[in-house]
């Protein structure tokens, strides 16, 4: 071998060295950086709001064997009594209905005087709803008013009305999203209320980086809570199905909403995770890191199915989805403009649109 093929090669590796240690290095150096936490956590208050039970009131549990001085807001007095009995004497409870400026205004009133001069650490705004749900065209506007007014509007009500706390303290703002607010995979409010908590939380992040505030977004894959039960989920459709004229019933067909639940079914039941601590885990850092990140996906078809695919083009997702529907969907009637006798490689069948899936 001559001299410029070794130095060519040992220039090659050498190049390749350097990368690997850079890479190397700086992972190390993230981890450290993402391991660093806050202190005094006992004198730091977190408010939380949708703690009547799932990710909320498993969150606040966790926080308060941490130290913090926990506010939970519960819809309901039930919710707040359970939560009372299961935590310590330093969590806090209040009524609080999101869709509700006079609760709003309340509960930052008696939170104001609860953590004085110190302000609020912590904003969880993680109370929502999914339904009422299914194709668009079953919806009336309340339909979709209902949803967004718990989780868009409530979202940005709450965060408005509780920031000057948040500046007081220079804390954190942590908004639950969705995998759903970056792939839109179902007619109704749900997936515009969390493409809507995504900007909104975007926006906010950048108009008050000045305070030293910090904004997370979590973005939980599917897990089993309250609204993903399926027993409302199947009422509401039926809801649905029944305020629509003949017409548009005999557009869908007869087997349109035994299939369309049936599909419901098989996702609920196939992709559900039953480990609520994986987005909790999420939460807790956001409010205990020294440096929290931007966004976080919980739950491994969070990270290895939705995020990826948002990056993908609409084309592609289009495509996948309508696969996974004819795989699943059968018997469909072809839509009244299409001919009644469709040729062997024309096979031109109404599927549903995608089966709506809630975090």
């Amino acid at each position: 071998m001559d001299m410029d093929s070794v130095y060519q090669y040992l220039g090659v590796n050498l190049w390749l060295y350097g990368v690997a240690t850079s890479v190397v290095l700086w992972t190390i150096g993230w981890l450290y950086r993402d391991s660093l936490e806050i202190e005094d956590i006992n004198q730091k208050h977190v408010f939380v709001t949708g703690c009547d039970s799932g990710f909320g009131n498993l969150l606040c549990k966790r926080l308060d064997r941490r130290g913090f001085r926990v506010i939970a807001g519960c819809l309901t007095e039930k919710g707040a009594d359970d939560l009372k009995r299961a935590t310590g004497p330093y969590l806090k409870t209040v009524l609080l209905d999101v869709t509700s400026t006079a609760s709003i205004q309340k509960a930052m009133d008696w939170t104001k005087q609860e953590v004085g001069e110190k302000g609020l650490w912590g904003l969880v705004n993680n109370a929502g709803r999914s339904l009422p749900m299914g194709p668009s065209e079953w919806m009336k506007l309340e339909d979709f008013n209902s949803t967004l007014k718990v989780n868009m509007t409530g979202v940005i009500e709450m965060t408005l009305t509780f920031l000057p706390l948040i500046k007081q303290a220079q804390g954190r703002i942590v908004n639950v999203a969705s995998v759903l607010g970056r792939v839109a995979a179902n007619g109704g409010g749900y997936c515009i209320s969390k493409f809507a908590v995504e900007s909104f939380s975007d926006c906010l992040r950048r108009d008050i980086h000045y305070f030293g505030i910090k904004v997370c977004i979590i973005e939980p894959g599917f897990f089993k809570t309250a609204v993903t039960s399926l027993d409302p989920i199947e009422r509401e459709l039926h809801r649905l199905w029944n305020q629509l004229t003949p017409e548009v019933k005999a557009s869908y067909g007869d087997k349109y909403l035994d299939n369309y639940i049936q599909i419901q079914r098989l996702i609920m039941n196939a992709v559900c995770d039953s480990d609520l601590s994986k987005v909790t885990n999420c939460m807790e850092h956001a409010l205990i890191s020294a440096y929290p990140r931007t966004r976080y996906s919980a739950g491994w078809d969070a990270k290895f199915g939705w995020i990826p695919l948002s990056y993908m083009p609409s084309c592609v997702i289009d495509i996948g989805l309508k696969l996974d529907l004819r795989r699943m969907t059968y018997n469909y009637p072809p839509p009244p403009w299409c001919s009644s006798t469709p040729g062997p490689e024309t096979d031109d069948v109404q599927l549903p649109p995608s089966p709506s899936v809630f975090i």
